[in-house]
């Protein structure tokens, strides 16, 4: 339904945590504006799901990125007992870790969309391993980046300190890691 339909309009914005805009949409009398058929709403709302939780780990990705990116430059130019963090085997670790997490979550989205690219007319598979991987490892990645940052981390306003929190809401959108691994498992079995 177009913004400017006659009868549509947000009842309710709710503010949460980071930049996640969620609301109650009202729908009054809002003739000539259905999409596909009429008793097919479900249908078509699942087969959405396949798209946006691919987006949903898109947007994990591009989190956990700027995270290890400003760990990175953190370590490089960050000194302790002398030498630049980088140098640390622990602080070099750290980032390993999330370099690998990262590579792999990138590929899983990008299979989903290929997937989804190539014509497949359902990706559930595709988008639920792809969500559930991605953003759990973003929460991994990014936590581990603030912990380089050590207490200029936490630090309001730190950027490692907003996506911290901001990361915390993509593990439950389009469905959260729980829901994520039953579809997993419901598509193994079936």
């Amino acid at each position: 339904v177009a913004a400017s339909a006659k009868g549509f309009r947000v009842s309710k914005q709710m503010e949460l945590m980071g930049e996640h805009p969620i609301g109650e949409l009202v729908l009054d009398g809002v003739d000539g504006e259905l999409l596909g058929d009429e008793g097919a709403g479900m249908k078509l709302a699942l087969g959405t799901l396949d798209i946006f939780r691919s987006t949903v780990g898109a947007a994990a990705v591009g989190m956990a990125r700027r995270a290890l990116d400003e760990a990175l430059s953190y370590s490089k130019s960050r000194k302790q007992f002398g030498a630049p963090l980088a140098e640390l085997s622990a602080v070099q670790a750290l980032l390993a870790d999330s370099a690998v997490e990262l590579e792999a979550s990138r590929l899983l989205v990008h299979q989903a969309a290929l997937t989804k690219d190539q014509g497949q007319a359902r990706v559930t598979y595709e988008a639920a391993v792809a969500k559930l991987f991605s953003t759990e490892a973003a929460q991994r990645i990014i936590d581990r980046c603030l912990q380089v940052h050590g207490g200029n981390g936490v630090v309001k306003g730190a950027a490692v300190e907003r996506l911290y929190r901001d990361v915390r809401a993509l593990r439950i959108y389009e469905g959260a890691s729980e829901v994520q691994r039953l579809v997993i498992a419901r598509h193994l079995l079936g």
